[in-house]
């Protein structure tokens, strides 16, 4: 007969949850599932593909070519001394991992519905391991990066890395959370709401275009004033751009616009937190 009272239990699974129950010490106690779970992103999502991991490779650089063609060669977008190229590639790549990140945690419940009804472990766990297996993608990405910068500057380009570099894996870490709560909130609505994914990525698509991919952002703020708000109260761009003056010295390097994304993000996260955890108790009645 089982004597252990409530307090000597290791967990105790309840309907009952705190508005913010982020359990820092239980997810370390999972943590072989969270590698488990990273594993099993990087290995799958190519399994069954003719090329593999080289999508990896190919889809920012076809990313990035095509918007050389389009907006460099065509609408005379100017990138300075920089390579359009090389400019291009930076923005995408960056942009690629805060994508990926999002529109992945964003299928949560409905991806890992099977689990979720037969076995307990921090669901927090789940959208996690996406966030870190697309670090994974996104340091592969980087290294196609540098491969193309080191070429640019051996054939005499004008172009060197500035020393705020040493702070940009704390956007990445930006980047990485902003895409896990929003990704936590819409997943958490899908539930509901099916028809959401549907929109998921045009909203994606259409929040590129105001991120400041292609184009500097003080292009915007120069040639559509009028619509440059619908960049500045955007905080991928401000990453995007930070991102772009750390690797190439260029663009700009908003403090005041880093700020604003930082507490934006924090924001989002815990507003995610909450809704991700009142969601779990229930969303099994609404998948």
């Amino acid at each position: 007969m089982n004597t252990l009272k409530d307090d000597e239990w290791l967990y105790t699974i309840s309907s009952k949850r705190k508005l913010i129950d982020f359990n820092f010490k239980e997810l370390w106690h999972y943590r072989d599932l969270l590698v488990l779970f990273v594993k099993r992103d990087i290995t799958t999502v190519y399994k069954q593909t003719i090329l593999g991991p080289l999508w990896y490779l190919i889809q920012p650089l076809f990313t990035a070519l095509t918007f050389t063609l389009i907006f460099n060669k065509v609408a005379n977008i100017e990138t300075g001394t920089v390579p359009p190229f090389l400019f291009n590639l930076a923005g995408i790549s960056v942009w690629n991992y805060f994508k990926s990140c999002l529109t992945a945690t964003s299928g949560t419940f409905n991806s890992n519905a099977g689990i979720f009804s037969k076995v307990y472990f921090p669901r927090l766990i789940s959208p996690l391991s996406v966030v870190i297996s697309n670090l994974i993608k996104f340091g592969i990405q980087l290294l196609i990066f540098i491969g193309f910068y080191v070429y640019y500057v051996s054939i005499g380009a004008n172009i060197s890395v500035h020393g705020t570099l040493v702070f940009f894996p704390l956007l990445v870490i930006l980047m990485g959370l902003l895409g896990l709560g929003l990704g936590m909130i819409i997943s958490s609505m899908v539930t509901k709401y099916r028809d959401l994914k549907y929109l998921l990525n045009f909203g994606v698509q259409l929040l590129m275009y105001t991120s400041a991919v292609m184009y500097p952002l003080a292009l915007m703020r120069e040639k559509l004033p009028r619509f440059a708000w619908l960049v500045e109260y955007n905080p991928m761009a401000y990453v995007i751009e930070a991102s772009r003056y750390m690797l190439l010295t260029t663009g700009d390097f908003s403090i005041k616009g880093l700020l604003f994304t930082s507490v934006f993000t924090i924001s989002v996260l815990f507003i995610g937190i909450i809704i991700f955890n009142k969601t779990e108790k229930n969303f099994i009645d609404t998948i």
